[in-house]
C-alpha cells in the first residue's frame, strides 16, 4: 500500500530531505515527515471514517495531509481549488457522501472561495498539536516499518488509495477510484524505464487534484526515497525557473502550456541540472520541443496517459525517443488499436481508438456502474483518444474521438488542425480547433488562437498540410485560453467563448 512504502522509505532514508517547501521556505527530512503523519493520522481520526476531502496547494503540508488521511484509516478526495472552488467542494461533498474536508485559510483567501460547512483547517489542527503528540508519535515512529504499516491499517492493496476527478473539459466530472495497486503498479512501471532513483530531486507543481501531478509529483518521490521541492503556484513561470537553478533540481514533468512559460521567462543555465524532462496532458508542440533543445539542452519526452489509468500508458525514453509520437507503452501495460466502427483490431498504422489492460486501471466511476460497464469491457479500458500504432511500437495519438468532426461525411481530427496551426504561429502562442455545427456541411470549424492572425495568409499556409475541408471557417482571437487546474485546455469553455464571440460579430454586423 502506499503509504506502507512511505513508511519503509521513512525508515531507510531518515535523514534525508523529503520536502523542500519553497512556498513556505520549509525543510522537512523523512523522519519529521513521518512523524507529522502519524500526527495528522490521530487528529484525523475525530472525524467520520470513509472518505475525507482535501483541498490544498501543492506543498508539503498537502502531501502530509494526504498520508495522515491513509494512515488515519481514511480515503483521500482530491478537490480542485483553482477553479470554482465552493463548487467542487460541494459537488465532491454530494457525489461521494462525505462531509470533512482538510483546507487552509490561505487558500480560500487566495482563491476568494467562501467556506463550506465541513471545512476543517489545517492551521487549526496544526495550532492544537501539544509536546505530548509530538513526542508520541516521535516514539511511534521509531516502531519497526512491519509493525507501524499494521497499525496504519491492514494490507489490502485493492483498497481505494484516492478519489480523482475527470477533467470535466467535456461535461460534468466523473469520480475516478484509484486503488494503492492502480497508482503503485503504474510508478513501478515507468521507473526502470526513466531510470528513477533516491538521487533525483523532483519539482513538484503540478495539483495533487490532478492524476498527473498526483502520481509524478506527490508519490513517485515517496515511493524511491527523492526529494521533492515544491511549489504551490506553476504560473510564475520565472520563479519555477529561479527555483529549479537554485536548487539543482534534476526531473521535472508537465504541461505544454507550462513549459511555454518556463521556455519563455527562463535565463541560459536555469535548467542546466535538469536529467529528466517529461511533458503530458496536452499535444506537445514541435517547436517547444526545439525551443529547449536549443536554449536549455534539455529534450522534452513526450507521454501519454488518463485519469483513469493512474496515468501513464506509454511515454518516450532517452534510448527510446520518437518526437510527435507517445511512445511506447509501459511493459506493464497492454495496448489495442480497434477500429471504431467495426470493433476489429486495426493494422499497424491505422487510426482507431485505443484501449488498454494494465493493473493501474482504475477500479470504476464511483456510484456509476452504467459508465463503468461503457468504458472497461473485458478487463480493458476504452480511453476514448483515437491514435494508431507504428512498425517500431510507438504510439501516434491523434486525439480524442469526440475532438473528431464530421464534416460532409469525412472525419477530421481537430487535432491535426492544432498541428498545423500552431506551426505557423510565434513562440508561446496556443491555438484551440472548436466544433460548430453548420447548416450545410452538419459542422464546421473554428480557431481560437492567442496571436492575432492574417486569415487569407493563415489559410494558404495551412493548406499545406490540411485538406480544403479541415481548414478553420473562422479564427478567433483570445487573449489566453481557458484552462483547467492541470493546465491543460479547457476545450468546453473554449468553444462556449468562441460561440458568444461569433454570436456577437453577427449581432454587430446585423
Amino acid at each position: 500500500m502506499l503509504h506502507h512504502q512511505f513508511i519503509r522509505t521513512a525508515g531507510k532514508y531518515g535523514s534525508k530531505l523529503a520536502f523542500i517547501d519553497r512556498t513556505t521556505d520549509k525543510k522537512v527530512t523523512y523522519a519529521k515527515a513521518l512523524i507529522a503523519s502519524i500526527i495528522l493520522a490521530k487528529k484525523f481520526k475525530r472525524y467520520k471514517s470513509g472518505f475525507m476531502g482535501i483541498m490544498m496547494p501543492t506543498s508539503a503540508g498537502a502531501a502530509l495531509s494526504v498520508l495522515g488521511a491513509l494512515m488515519g484509516k481514511h480515503t483521500p478526495v482530491m478537490i480542485n481549488y483553482s477553479t470554482g472552488a465552493q463548487r467542487n467542494a460541494e459537488f465532491a461533498q454530494r457525489k461521494c457522501d462525505f462531509e470533512t474536508i482538510i483546507t487552509s485559510r490561505k487558500l480560500l483567501e487566495k482563491v476568494q472561495c467562501k467556506e463550506v460547512p465541513g471545512m476543517v483547517f489545517i492551521e487549526d489542527i496544526m495550532e492544537s498539536v501539544s509536546a505530548f503528540d509530538k513526542i508520541l508519535a516521535a516514539i511511534k515512529s521509531r516502531l519497526p516499518a512491519a509493525l507501524l504499516s499494521r497499525l496504519s491499517g491492514k494490507r489490502d492493496e485493492n483498497a481505494i488509495a484516492v478519489i480523482l476527478f475527470t477533467s470535466g473539459s467535456e461535461k460534468e466530472p466523473k469520480a475516478v477510484q484509484l486503488s494503492h495497486r492502480n497508482i503503485s503498479s503504474n510508478i513501478q512501471g515507468f521507473s526502470g524505464a526513466l531510470n528513477l532513483g533516491p538521487g533525483d530531486r523532483m519539482l513538484a507543481i503540478l495539483p495533487f487534484f490532478h492524476v498527473f501531478g498526483l502520481t509524478t509529483n506527490l508519490w513517485t518521490p515517496l515511493f524511491h526515497g527523492m526529494t521533492s521541492v515544491t511549489y504551490a503556484n506553476p504560473l510564475e513561470f520565472r520563479t519555477i525557473s529561479k527555483i529549479v537553478r537554485e536548487e539543482q533540481v534534476t526531473m521535472i514533468v508537465g504541461t505544454p502550456s507550462f513549459f511555454w512559460g518556463y521556455l519563455l521567462k527562463s535565463k541560459a543555465g536555469d535548467y542546466a541540472s535538469i536529467t529528466l524532462a517529461v511533458s503530458g496532458a496536452d499535444k506537445c508542440p514541435d517547436k517547444l520541443r526545439e525551443g529547449f533543445i536549443k536554449k536549455h539542452g534539455v529534450t522534452l519526452l513526450e507521454g501519454y496517459g488518463a485519469t483513469e489509468t493512474s496515468p501513464v500508458i506509454s511515454c518516450n525514453f532517452e534510448d527510446a525517443n520518437k518526437p510527435g509520437s507517445v511512445g511506447k507503452p509501459l511493459q506493464t501495460v497492454k495496448v489495442r488499436i480497434q477500429n471504431y466502427e467495426t470493433g476489429e483490431d486495426c493494422m499497424i498504422g491505422e487510426t482507431g481508438k485505443i484501449l488498454i489492460k494494465s493493473e493501474s486501471v482504475m477500479v470504476g466511476y464511483l456510484d456509476d456502474l452504467e459508465e463503468t460497464s461503457l468504458r472497461i469491457r473485458s478487463g480493458w479500458y476504452d480511453t476514448g483518444d483515437m491514435g494508431y500504432i507504428d512498425e517500431d511500437g510507438f504510439i501516434w495519438h491523434k486525439g480524442r474521438l469526440k475532438r473528431f468532426v464530421k464534416i460532409g461525411g469525412e472525419m477530421v481530427s481537430l487535432v491535426a488542425v492544432e498541428d498545423a496551426l500552431s506551426k505557423r504561429l510565434p513562440d508561446g502562442a496556443e491555438c484551440c480547433a472548436v466544433e460548430l455545427p453548420d447548416a450545410t456541411k452538419g459542422a464546421r470549424i473554428v480557431a481560437a488562437v492567442t496571436h492575432q492572425v492574417d486569415r487569407k495568409e493563415m489559410l494558404s499556409a495551412l493548406s499545406d498540410d490540411l485538406p480544403n475541408i479541415a481548414l478553420p471557417r473562422e479564427f478567433i482571437t483570445l487573449e489566453e485560453l481557458p484552462k483547467m487546474g492541470s493546465g491543460k485546455i479547457d476545450f468546453r469553455t473554449t468553444t462556449e467563448m468562441v460561440r458568444q464571440l461569433l454570436h456577437t460579430k453577427v449581432s454587430e454586423v446585423a
